[in-house]
């Protein structure tokens, strides 16, 4: 009898592979994008949108013709979903920081610093903020006014809202604040543009932000965040000062290339919210920081560089307040790097 041996050592050789490796793997779910097509109609009648409404005329007295006339016509916005999966703020730090600090960047930063000198003086005093951070906030949002975003902020909104289940509590929120912006002054929803992420204006707020922290510095009696220079220098510098920022006080220190203490590491694996007392770090680093302001706690930010290597800062207050902006560490940190080269 003559035995199939190559067939009976095949099937020997996969009954001993470990089980993990004949295991097919899962396709990956699909992306928000791939469930919709581009200028669908979104169905106002479905249950998030019925819930929406209800809200609306009962707690902010929107009356449904208005609704109707706002709400008419809505639809997708594929682009939107796409962007949103495919953040810069998720690329390393070597490949993120280049696309705001670049030379026209800087130069037209000291430009605008000099063409608004008396201005930036003011706000300064009034509210406490280095005027080379506002200037890079306002550089790295909008190119200092010149690019606001292209996206209908209404069509955006409700786009994430129906089409992104991940945030669609956070921009049903905003989609609700943004009615009530425009009904408190008198401004069609259906007229703003911002960026893809739901931003608008040279300050690129996000309609809560902008009904808490925008200001009237220029004392016209509207809050202007489009077309007055004061009033966005203003908003800008208002927000962080609102979220703790202290004049003339460290934003980061250098922590070398290496983390040396475990809690060090997981507080920077936790990202903003891993925050260690200043004391701690110097004697786990061995090294001297300077002392924050009424010595609270630090983050520990970690920034990948192009040959493979880390270079890792702790985030004093002041930074954390620029990611109470906007929480990607590494903004932040091309905020603070665009800054000092505007001085």
């Amino acid at each position: 009898m003559i035995f199939p041996w190559r067939q009976i050592v095949t099937a020997l050789c996969l009954f001993l592979l470990p089980a993990s490796t004949l295991a097919v793997a899962e396709p990956p779910p699909p992306l928000a994008a791939d469930l919709v097509t581009d200028g669908q109609l979104i169905d106002i009648s479905s249950p998030r949108y019925r819930a929406l409404f209800t809200e609306l005329r009962q707690k902010y007295r929107f009356t449904q013709e208005e609704l109707d006339h706002t709400f008419i016509g809505v639809s997708i916005n594929k682009r939107v979903l796409e962007l949103m999966d495919t953040q810069w703020e998720a690329k390393p730090y070597y490949q993120y920081y280049p696309r705001f600090i670049t030379p026209g960047a800087i130069r037209e930063g000291k430009q605008k610093l000099e063409e608004h000198k008396a201005l930036l003086d003011e706000v300064e005093r009034q509210l406490g903020v280095e005027r080379e951070i506002v200037v890079a906030i306002w550089g790295i949002e909008t190119r200092y006014g010149s690019n606001e975003g292209s996206f209908g902020l209404f069509q955006t909104l409700n786009t994430m809202f129906d089409a992104y289940p991940r945030r669609s509590d956070f921009y049903r929120k905003q989609l609700i604040h943004l009615l009530l912006l425009c009904r408190d002054n008198n401004v069609d929803p259906l007229s703003i543009s911002g960026s893809y992420g739901g931003a608008f204006g040279q300050t690129q707020f996000i309609p809560s932000s902008f009904r808490e922290y925008a200001v009237d510095f220029d004392h016209d009696g509207r809050r202007d965040v489009w077309n007055s220079v004061p009033d966005v220098l203003a908003s800008i510098a208002n927000y962080l000062s609102r979220y703790g920022w202290r004049y003339g006080t460290p934003i980061y220190a250098e922590l070398r290339d290496t983390l040396k203490d475990p809690q060090l590491t997981a507080a920077y694996e936790k990202g903003r919210k891993g925050l260690v007392p200043w004391k701690f770090v110097n004697k786990a680093q061995g090294i001297n920081l300077p002392k924050p302001p009424d010595e609270k706690d630090l983050t520990i930010v970690g920034l990948e560089l192009e040959n493979g290597s880390m270079r890792y800062v702790a985030g004093y207050p002041n930074f954390q307040a620029i990611t109470a902006w906007n929480h990607s560490n590494r903004y932040a940190m091309a905020v603070t790097e665009l800054a000092a080269r505007l001085k």
